[in-house]
């Protein structure tokens, strides 16, 4: 499977607007890869994007992406679903106000996901119900998993109430790609699918020391219900035995530079940056 990291990022970009830390300077004097933008994939072999954060558009011009085929959304947080309006800016034929038919664009989505993300809307009402009208996107909803081409994708919820998001497996023959970029905890490592992937590609967690403003995140911080610490996460990817890892939805606020992570690495573990392409 050929993969690229289109946005490295977090819920707050990369330089950060307006911030003056020594990370956001950093990376508005050199660019990528120590600017980030938000958190989206690209699945080559299926043409298939994931997730549309608002500057989705400028990383698909920027990474030479000819087609999309298909799109998911892991959860509705404003991070991934910003830039759903790409869709239309994709397909839209400016002479009648509708999709070149070609170009219409098939939103993969777990059936949880069908109804929630009617609740994105415009003046219009419902985004999705006016991107289906005009022919930009069709829905396609799926239990379980669901066969594209050669690619087996299974959704597997993560139990997080009324927040609902998804842990995507992606399994080609002899590969298996585990993709949980963000509020996947409590993470299914219960789901033998997850079991010994070939990557996985995973958020790596709260860091204990090092974060702007010298601050400490107390037992109780809300952060603490979506992700694990960063040594929790590590200890996960030791029980599901994942032969290497990629962390990706690298936050602003854990004020750490491109250099910083990549003194982290190892030949198992790195960490993502915009533009990043990968043969699993």
């Amino acid at each position: 499977m050929k993969w690229t990291i289109l946005g490295s990022g977090g819920c707050m970009v990369i330089p950060k607007p307006l911030c003056q830390c020594r990370i956001c300077e950093e990376a508005r004097k050199k660019g990528i890869p120590y600017a980030r933008t938000g958190p989206s994939a690209f699945l080559h072999d299926i043409k298939l994007l994931i997730d549309t954060p608002a500057e989705i558009a400028s990383q698909l011009n920027r990474c030479h992406i000819r087609r999309i085929d298909y799109l998911m959304l892991t959860h509705l947080d404003p991070d991934h679903v910003e830039g759903l309006r790409v869709v239309e800016q994709i397909t839209l034929d400016s002479r009648t106000w509708r999709a070149y038919p070609e170009k219409q664009i098939c939103l993969l989505l777990p059936e949880q996901l069908g109804e929630r993300i009617r609740e994105i809307r415009s003046q219009y009402g419902p985004l999705l119900d006016s991107y289906r009208q005009r022919g930009f996107v069709r829905l396609m909803l799926f239990q379980g998993e669901v066969q594209i081409n050669n690619v087996q994708i299974t959704a597997i919820p993560v139990d997080r109430g009324s927040q609902l998001a998804f842990v995507y497996v992606f399994e080609k023959p002899g590969c298996r790609v585990v993709h949980a970029p963000c509020d996947f905890k409590p993470f299914p490592e219960h789901r033998t699918e997850v079991q010994q992937p070939d990557l996985l590609v995973i958020q790596p967690g709260i860091f204990g020391s090092g974060l702007k403003h010298h601050f400490k995140y107390p037992a109780d911080h809300i952060s603490r219900t979506t992700l694990y610490t960063f040594e929790q996460t590590l200890e996960l990817v030791a029980r599901i035995e994942a032969k290497k890892v990629l962390f990706v939805h690298l936050e602003e606020y854990w004020n750490r530079s491109y250099d910083d992570y990549c003194a982290m690495e190892s030949d198992r573990i790195k960490f993502a940056y915009d533009g990043m392409q990968m043969n699993v």
